[in-house]
């Protein structure tokens, strides 16, 4: 299958679902990455209510075909179909609560979009469901000191013939906090002439700008420099392309900065292309001192309090702050000091 190919992936499912799909495409004008994502959540859930109610394991549901359930095997769901779905999701899926919320986000719009716009529902049984409680953990990055060994990993690799391109990847990521959707969907023409600033697209299909610094700069360069006399015309507007010249995959620039963090002595540390862009957002704020709700515009983020996490990542900053208060320097007489003293008074 095409990535994303959404027409695909809805003919496999109800006709309500279809319906749906083309709701979101055509009107609210979503990506076709996210609406990709919303159908697929979507089969999983169908499959996994034709398999409750026909008394068939749950264990494996690749093979069952939802594609022809109707209005009313949708209109019977209740509101404790989809807590089993979810603890199925959990347990059986080992999904984390980020993989759950996803599901419940597809699962409460597509009720919405029955309940509301096409009014062919007259109750919605995932409309008072709370989303999974996120646990509250700091997202991972890297140091400087680890940033500058990946990059390095890259340049100082003589053998490997993408050198140039891998290293202008990780270098955007690094140093502008792009998503992983956003570089792939770059095109050359995004770029303005001077090389100064780069459009992206971002969720919800929101355009946004982000600037170059020199290092970007002087990384795209050299990376472009080697694609000289190529025919775009055959390869296509994409600014970051695979081997057979089609535009990079977020696999393979998935599985590319595996590669060179493993080259790197990283690969144990949990890190992945997220938390390239989590270690942008951090070295912008700790070092660069940027201020939050400039990051935030920087990152493509809707809500602040997205961004305020990594305000709360700097041990460095913390202290710092600490020490900067003004009774810092005011050491007085310690309590040991003042007994010491008036012993002598009483002497």
């Amino acid at each position: 299958m095409a990535q994303y190919d959404v027409r695909a992936l809805a003919a496999e499912m109800p006709k309500a679902v279809r319906d749906f799909a083309n709701y979101k495409l055509a009107i609210e004008n979503c990506s076709k990455k996210t609406v990709f994502e919303y159908l697929l959540d979507l089969r999983t859930f169908f499959r996994f209510l034709l398999a409750v109610r026909s008394g068939i394991p749950t264990d494996d549901l690749a093979d069952l075909d939802v594609s022809g359930l109707d209005l009313q095997f949708i209109r019977d769901i209740q509101t404790t179909d989809i807590y089993e779905f979810l603890m199925y999701a959990g347990d059986e899926r080992g999904n984390e609560w980020s993989a759950k919320a996803r599901k419940l986000s597809a699962i409460k719009a597509l009720f919405k979009f029955l309940c509301v716009k096409q009014r062919l529902l007259e109750e919605n049984p995932a409309a008072n469901i709370d989303s999974p409680k996120k646990r509250s953990t700091l997202p991972k990055f890297l140091s400087l000191d680890e940033s500058v060994a990946l990059l390095d990993a890259v340049s100082e690799n003589g053998e490997n013939r993408h050198r140039e391109r891998d290293f202008a990847i990780l270098t955007l990521f690094l140093n502008c906090g792009m998503r992983l959707s956003e570089l792939c969907g770059i095109d050359i023409t995004d770029i303005d002439n001077d090389m100064r600033s780069v459009k992206v697209t971002g969720k919800g299909a929101k355009e946004r700008i982000v600037y170059l610094n020199d290092a970007c700069r002087a990384a795209l360069t050299d990376y472009l420099q080697t694609r000289l006399g190529e025919d775009f015309s055959k390869t296509g507007p994409a600014l970051f392309t695979s081997q057979r010249g089609n535009r990079i995959s977020p696999k393979t620039v998935q599985w590319l900065v595996y590669k060179h963090l493993k080259a790197a002595g990283l690969e144990y540390k949990g890190y992945s292309t997220h938390k390239l862009r989590h270690t942008a957002a951090t070295l912008m704020y700790q070092s660069g001192q940027v201020d939050v709700r400039v990051l935030k515009d920087i990152l493509g983020h809707e809500q602040l309090n997205t961004t305020q996490i990594y305000t709360h990542l700097s041990d460095t900053s913390m202290q710092s702050a600490v020490n900067a208060n003004p009774l810092a320097a005011h050491r007085g007489s310690t309590p040991k000091q003042k007994r010491e003293d008036d012993t002598d008074d009483n002497d």
